[in-house]
């Protein structure tokens, strides 16, 4: 009986684990060759999906990962690489409105208000690629985020019929670095299981045509 219940508790911890390691070996060979931190060596495309993220920390400081993928849109579309950005983010609370925070600090960096175009149901990347698809028409685009996060968008992205590259933020280390990347490989494991599952974003709704 001991015996069988090592075996139980080996197997719950090592299925995990291998899970975890075949899911993130997927996602990382799948987006290879596709990911760029070089404007100058990206190819150009119509429109860069600029996936959202809080602005603000609890302490009230500047989220680091959001003003880096700000950065990075801007960089892109002064640089001729975009005509459009999609910003795909959680509008789910009064407190709490990702695409509005981006749209505002992007105009405030020179960007255009006519060339900004917000989803306000990109609460998951997985609705945040379908829904480029499914509601603005996009087969081909330029995602925006840091590297850990346009990996995993790109493998969900051809998974949909969507050809797409990743151009990559600046990352963040330390602390909330770490944090973010234990969490992404949960958030890896479960882009398999909704696949498995067919799961849908939240919302989908009328098409807009970015033009």
């Amino acid at each position: 009986m001991k015996k069988r219940l090592i075996y139980v508790v080996l197997a719950l911890f090592i299925i995990p684990l291998v899970m975890i390691f075949a899911a993130n070996t997927k996602i990382v060979t799948t987006s290879k060759d596709k990911l760029f931190d070089n404007v100058s060596a990206i190819k150009p495309n119509k429109v860069g999906l600029l996936l959202g993220t809080s602005k603000l920390l609890k302490s009230g400081n500047i989220n680091p990962f959001y003003q880096y993928r700000v950065d990075a849109a801007v960089a892109l579309f002064k640089a001729g690489k975009i005509e459009f950005i999609l910003v795909s983010g959680d509008n789910s609370s009064v407190n709490n409105d990702e695409p509005t925070d981006f749209k505002n600090d992007l105009i405030a960096k020179g960007i255009p208000a006519e060339r900004i175009f917000l989803d306000y149901a990109g609460f998951r990347t997985l609705d945040s690629v379908v829904r480029a698809k499914e509601i603005f028409g996009l087969t081909e685009v330029t995602i925006i985020s840091q590297k850990f996060h346009n990996e995993r968008a790109i493998y969900l992205a051809k998974k949909n019929g969507i050809k797409s590259i990743g151009f990559n933020a600046k990352d963040v280390g330390g602390k909330s670095g770490t944090k973010v990347m234990m969490r992404e490989y949960l958030a890896r494991v479960k882009v398999f299981v909704d696949l498995l599952f067919g799961v849908k974003p939240h919302f989908l709704g009328d098409k807009i045509e970015i033009k």
